[in-house]
C-alpha cells in the first residue's frame, strides 16, 4: 500500500534543469562552443558527472578562468531561477496528494538552501513533512542514500513510497532505494532512457495520482 509520495526539486517542482542548461549553453557559446544536450546529461541529477570547465578547455584549447566563469553563470541562473513558477499540475498534485492523507517528501542532490528556499517563495513548503538534500548523505543520486533517508524519515518502507522524477540519475536512485517510480521528463531529460522505471507521463498537469497508486498497488497483489 502507498503511504507516501517523494518528489525530486530541480526539473520536477520547479524546471531549473532547463534554465540550468540554458545558461550553460550560452556560456558556451560566448566561447564559440556549442553544449549538446547529449553532454550535458552526465550533470542531470547529481554531482560530479561532468566537468563544464574541463570540457570546455578541450573544446577550445585554451585555459579558462573558473572563477569567472562561475561568478557570471551562477549570477545569470539565479536572477532567471527567481522567475521561475511551479511546472504545471504540481501544485494541485500535491494538494491533492495532502488531501488523500499521504505523507509528502522531497529528496534532491541539490543543497538545503536552495530547495527550501525555492519552495518558500512557491508557496509549497509546509505540505513537505520531510526534506532530504546533499548535505544529508555522502553520495547524491544514482546512489539511493536520499531516498533511503527520506522513506526513514516520513516513518515509511521504500515499497511503500512512490518517487516522482524527471533524470536518469534520480530515477535510479529511487528504484535503487526501493520505490516505484513515476518519470516526467522535461526539455532537457525528455530523451533520456527510462526503461528501468514504473511509469512515464509526459506532464504532471491533470494527473489523477489515486489511478496511479492503484495500478502500482494493483501489481504487488498479482
Amino acid at each position: 500500500m502507498i503511504k507516501a509520495v517523494v518528489f525530486d526539486f530541480d526539473g520536477v517542482i520547479m524546471d531549473s534543469e532547463t534554465v540550468m542548461y540554458k545558461t550553460m549553453r550560452e556560456m558556451y557559446q560566448k566561447y564559440g562552443i556549442d553544449l549538446p544536450l547529449e553532454v550535458w546529461w552526465k550533470a542531470v541529477g547529481t554531482h560530479g558527472g561532468f566537468d563544464p570547465i574541463a570540457y570546455l578547455e578541450e573544446q577550445t584549447g585554451k585555459r579558462i578562468d573558473s572563477d569567472s566563469f562561475y561568478k557570471e553563470r551562477d549570477e545569470l541562473f539565479l536572477s532567471r531561477a527567481q522567475k521561475e513558477t511551479p511546472l504545471p499540475g504540481v501544485e494541485a498534485l500535491i494538494k491533492t496528494i495532502d488531501s488523500l492523507g499521504l505523507k509528502i517528501g522531497l529528496a534532491t542532490s541539490s543543497e538545503a538552501g536552495w530547495a527550501e528556499g525555492h519552495l518558500k517563495r512557491l508557496g509549497l513548503r509546509d505540505y513537505f513533512s520531510c526534506i532530504r538534500t546533499a548535505g544529508d548523505v555522502e553520495k547524491v543520486k544514482p546512489d539511493p542514500a536520499l531516498y533511503l533517508q527520506a522513506v526513514k524519515c516520513l516513518g515509511v518502507e521504500p515499497h511503500e513510497a512512490l518517487a516522482i522524477e524527471d533524470s536518469y540519475n534520480g530515477s535510479l536512485g529511487a528504484k535503487n532505494a526501493g520505490l516505484y517510480c513515476v518519470v516526467v521528463p522535461n526539455f532537457v531529460t525528455k530523451n533520456m532512457t527510462f526503461d528501468h522505471v514504473d511509469h512515464r507521463l509526459d506532464t504532471l498537469e491533470n494527473v489523477q495520482i489515486e489511478s496511479i497508486i492503484q495500478l502500482f498497488e494493483d501489481k504487488v497483489s498479482k
